[in-house]
């Protein structure tokens, strides 16, 4: 297991453990409110006029809270289930120390596939069977292929076509951008009141302030995308990070004669 692995591994435990925290409090707020109901005679109405109309009322009310407060804990622990059983589901990421690999071979798959959809097509036209029988195709299936769409287009679609080229473009630059990235080392630059880090194995650009900055700093920081990380903030300092990128990159550039000039006015 890399470290990226054990990171993805040790989210989902978290998020596990607050959906038993949610789970248990759930139970814990239905039992009660079953409790509280069953002080109350079956089938006994508010008493309008009584004295106790009034506790009655604001007794009933926390009993309706009560279970309310039960649903909403139990859809709070499914959705964290939901999150948990999503970590490491949302496709590759440049955390992930074996990305490059990872998207190389998609590439690939995506390639082959790019190009048995235009040699089906090329049969197609054709009307080769035998071709496509050679390519693999079942019966069944030529005959679907044959079949037009809704505009009269049999094999694939040329939209088809363009999103499958799209998306292996889209994977081509990121595998430059990646590439471009891995020969990058690791940095670190002083500025006014901060250190600007640009950690290679951890994959973030880092700016660790001296104090916890001003509000002006902070919604700077916010605004171009880089957010406060107590796990990386040193006792004292604030850090602010964001996945280590070419726009991350060019950001920070952009950032620090900016952070330079406020930070020397406070």
């Amino acid at each position: 297991m890399n470290k990226y692995e054990a990171k993805q591994q040790a989210r989902r435990a978290r998020i596990e453990a607050s959906a038993e925290r949610a789970r248990s409090a759930s139970s814990m707020h239905y039992i009660r409110a079953r409790t509280m109901v069953s002080a109350i005679p079956f089938g006994q109405p508010i008493l309008v006029g009584h004295h106790s109309e009034g506790r009655d009322r604001r007794y009933r009310a926390r009993v309706h809270a009560t279970f309310g407060k039960a649903f909403a804990l139990h859809d709070q622990a499914a959705e964290l289930d939901r999150r948990a059983a999503a970590v490491g589901t949302g496709g590759i990421s440049s955390d992930d120390p074996e990305a490059l690999d990872k998207l190389r071979a998609k590439l690939a798959d995506m390639e082959e596939r790019h190009e048995r959809m235009k040699r089906t097509n090329s049969l197609i036209r054709r009307d080769d069977r035998a071709g496509l029988e050679r390519m693999g195709y079942s019966a069944d299936a030529i005959d679907k292929l044959f079949q037009p769409d809704w505009r009269g287009r049999p094999g694939f679609a040329s939209y088809e076509l363009t999103n499958s080229s799209a998306n292996i473009r889209r994977v081509r630059e990121r595998i430059a951008a990646l590439e471009k990235m891995a020969e990058r080392t690791d940095r670190e630059e002083e500025g006014q009141g901060y250190t600007y880090r640009e950690d290679i194995e951890d994959n973030r650009a880092v700016f660790v302030f001296d104090a916890k900055p001003e509000k002006a700093v902070r919604d700077l920081m916010k605004r171009n995308a880089f957010v406060f990380s107590p796990t990386r903030s040193p006792a004292g300092k604030s850090a602010y990070v964001r996945k280590l990128t070419p726009n991350a990159i060019a950001t920070a550039k952009w950032l620090r004669p900016r952070l330079d000039e406020l930070m020397t006015d406070e």
